[in-house]
């Protein structure tokens, strides 16, 4: 249920935002808005206020199908018009005037992924202090030198000055955007030892787990603790909840990453292999022989115990103050939408993967999980649902507000308007790529919840 209400809030807020910008605009412009919408279908509400301004009759209407809303103008191209009225339609205001109306969608959206971020940041919200977890064996940051338990203080993309990371998302945002643009980044430990993690040596075409596991920081550090003990090899073995693990077989255990990761690799050619834990309870310390379940994990075969591995890390609240917060916002706000461009374009030219479409599917997925977790992080959810909304709609598709855009800049340019049969045929076209973007985007969320 909780997934449910979070994704149909998410969208009514997001599309109501869009379409209020294009009905604001309209109105500012001296535009007659006929009715707007959000939803589609059977009507569930419709109101008409009464003092609206000069000139405007708008009929606000909540349909029941929530995916989409509409602002409708009055235009000449869609039913007859009275002389009287005619300054009033879309079609007849000047190109500067039809341009704002209709990019005034999307940049509500960014507008209001600004103001959800800044909100997040003024708020605060308890994150992990960056203290790394021991890295993935052969990964870049084990190549670095990195060992695990090192508290990155500052971090940049090499050749640019070093930036305070305040917590664990800072630097995880940081090494995302540099994986994915084939930068360089450098890190600076407390004490002042410094390391180059060699990003742009990764082929990254997914922004996914297994990008993570090849640049080997998977999370901040934890200790090896085991937490909740279900069915399975762990409770065979006589593991109880509150055991610190010390050593696997000959392995000093270090944190909580290692011992996954050691739990990972305890298969040999297909097989689970008894190694003996020695492991802290309480004030004595104790070896049990642990084998681990065979399990097949993205294609790959791993060993799991049915255990909560690691207790949570160390956390801080991040908090900033009322003009750091909202730059902090506008910031983040355009460097999702450039890396979101970015993937969208690779996607294009073949360098990235398609399985990084997402439809509604994942979106109520990630809704509901995101409103367990609390306010903030719902918030930081539709703050980058409202940034992907903002620029898919920019994208130049004739059937969005980009392509819009486009016959807008042709009839800049060449002074002429674009003729009634390209129309038509660029709207099938565009129709046509969107459906196969959302054929693509459902595959992938069946694929991913299902598969």
């Amino acid at each position: 249920m909780l997934t449910i209400v979070a994704f149909i809030v998410a969208l009514a807020l997001l599309i109501a935002v869009h379409e209020y910008g294009h009905y604001r605009v309209a109105v500012a412009c001296g535009v007659k808005v006929l009715r707007f919408s959000v939803g589609f279908g059977k009507t569930l509400y419709r109101w008409q206020p009464k003092n609206q301004k000069h000139g405007q009759d708008t009929e606000f209407v909540i349909g029941a199908f929530p995916l989409g809303g509409y602002v409708k103008m009055l235009d000449e191209r869609e039913g007859p018009v009275p002389d009287g009225e005619r300054h009033l339609a879309f079609n007849t205001q000047p190109l500067r005037s039809r341009a704002a109306i209709v990019a005034a969608g999307p940049a509500a959206n960014l507008v209001l992924a600004v103001i959800l971020y800044a909100a997040v940041n003024w708020y605060g919200v308890e994150e992990p202090k960056a203290v790394l977890a021991s890295p993935v064996a052969g990964s870049v940051a084990d190549r670095a030198g990195l060992r695990g338990g090192e508290l990155v203080e500052k971090a940049a993309f090499e050749g640019d000055e070093l930036q305070p990371v305040r917590s664990f998302e800072d630097l995880r945002w940081l090494l995302t955007r540099g994986a994915l643009d084939g930068h360089d980044v450098r890190l600076q430990m407390a004490g002042g030892r410094e390391a180059v993690l060699a990003l742009s040596s990764l082929q990254a075409a997914d922004a996914d787990a297994q990008l993570f596991r090849k640049i080997g920081i998977l999370g901040p550090w934890t200790p090896p603790v085991i937490g909740e003990v279900m069915d399975g090899a762990a409770r065979r073995a006589g593991l109880r909840t509150g055991d610190v693990v010390l050593a696997v077989g000959q392995t000093p255990v270090v944190d909580a990453q290692q011992l996954r990761e050691l739990i990972r690799a305890g298969i040999r050619s297909g097989q689970p292999v008894r190694e003996t834990w020695r492991l802290r309870r309480g004030g004595e310390v104790l070896e049990l022989p642990v084998q681990a379940d065979v399990v097949q994990d993205g294609g790959t075969t791993a060993g799991r115990i049915g255990a909560y591995v690691g207790a949570p890390p160390q956390a801080l609240v991040v908090r900033y103050g009322p003009l750091d917060g909202l730059w902090k916002g506008a910031v983040r706000t355009w460097e999702v939408s450039l890396l979101t461009l970015r993937m969208m374009g690779r996607m294009v030219i073949g360098e990235a993967s398609l399985k990084n479409l997402s439809g509604p599917l994942t979106i109520a997925d990630y809704a509901g999980k995101s409103a367990s977790l609390g306010l903030t992080r719902y918030l930081v959810f539709l703050a980058l649902i409202s940034v992907s909304l903002g620029v898919l709609n920019l994208l130049p598709l004739p059937v969005l507000d980009g392509g819009h855009l486009m016959y807008y800049l042709w009839e800049a340019v060449t002074g002429r308007s674009v003729s009634d049969a390209w129309m038509e045929r660029l709207q099938r076209g565009g129709v046509a790529v969107l459906l196969v973007m959302m054929s693509i985007a459902l595959f992938n969320d069946v694929t991913r919840l299902f598969g």
